[in-house]
């Protein structure tokens, strides 16, 4: 899966995970469902990270359909975004957390 250059979330599946994660830099995983109002707060946020933050990409994961990767990192609420470096997990936050968290927890891997 090549680098995404679109500056907005993609959404992918348990499938394009793998790729996704390691053929990208700097990954913001968002683990979400349609359902949730957290969820629904917290993806406003998210593209204006990914619109603003052309080093940063941003993968949604409906965990209503693919419940794979939230099984493997154990995730047990959502929102939960999960920060990939190089393929590698660096962070986790759960809830629907201000922009300013998210790009705190961004900036030591930028």
């Amino acid at each position: 899966m090549p680098q995404t250059t679109t500056g907005a979330p993609v959404e992918i599946g348990d499938a394009e995970f793998p790729a996704f994660v390691t053929d990208n830099d700097l990954v913001i995983i968002d683990l979400w469902a349609p359902w949730c109002g957290p969820c629904k707060r917290i993806a406003p946020i998210l593209e204006e990270i990914a619109r603003e933050n052309p080093k940063v990409v941003v993968g949604k994961i409906n965990t209503d359909e693919h419940q794979d990767v939230a099984r493997k990192y154990g995730v047990m609420s959502i929102p939960t975004m999960l920060f990939f470096k190089r393929g590698q997990l660096v962070d986790q936050v759960v809830g629907a957390v201000p922009k300013s968290e998210i790009l705190r927890r961004i900036e030591p891997h930028a």
